[in-house]
């Protein structure tokens, strides 16, 4: 698959992934939430597969409070709030086989990556 295929199934993953969402997924702590995606290599839909995968969501705790003197000193004070959070992520990831059929005769397989298990963590931008 070329870097442009590539990058279309992705963009297109991603498209289909963010109009899937719904509120009942959203419920108390962090869990895992399955869905199905349906991927093609490309926008023509030369070859196209579809699968259940799953993702992280909910909510973690999180709590904002006045800061310690001792940090109120060390930030020149600046620093008069300290909040304390994290975020629901991925604890473990699991690589699934896709199979796109892209003709009657012909097809490809394609691995992508689903969540095997949640927690609350550390809040990063990115973790994989």
């Amino acid at each position: 698959m070329s870097a442009l295929n590539v990058l279309s199934l992705v963009l297109s993953l991603l498209l289909l992934v963010s109009e899937s969402w719904n509120l009942e997924a959203i419920r108390p702590g962090c869990h895992l939430y399955s869905f199905n995606v349906t991927i093609q290599s490309n926008h023509q839909g030369t070859c196209r597969g579809a699968h259940k995968i799953h993702a992280c969501v909910g909510y973690c705790e999180s709590s904002a409070f006045p800061s310690k003197y001792s940090i109120l000193l060390a930030s020149d004070f600046k620093h008069n709030i300290t909040s304390v959070s994290q975020c629901c992520t991925v604890s473990k990831l699991e690589k699934v086989k896709v199979m796109l059929d892209c003709s009657p005769a012909h097809q490809e397989f394609i691995e992508i990556f689903t969540a095997k298990s949640c927690q609350c963590d550390m809040c990063r931008l990115s973790r994989y």
